[in-house]
């Protein structure tokens, strides 16, 4: 899918298409999703 085409070559143009893609409406949904990303960088 193109999210995840994104997240492996650039990750604030991944942030910012995956805002208007799951609609986040609050800063929380920004937290929630870097969250998810540097816990799979970790990985």
């Amino acid at each position: 899918a193109v999210l995840n085409q994104l997240r492996s070559i650039d990750e604030v143009t991944y942030m910012r298409f995956a805002s208007v893609y799951k609609n986040f409406d609050a800063a929380a949904d920004f937290k929630r999703e870097l969250a998810l990303l540097e816990k799979e960088a970790r990985n």
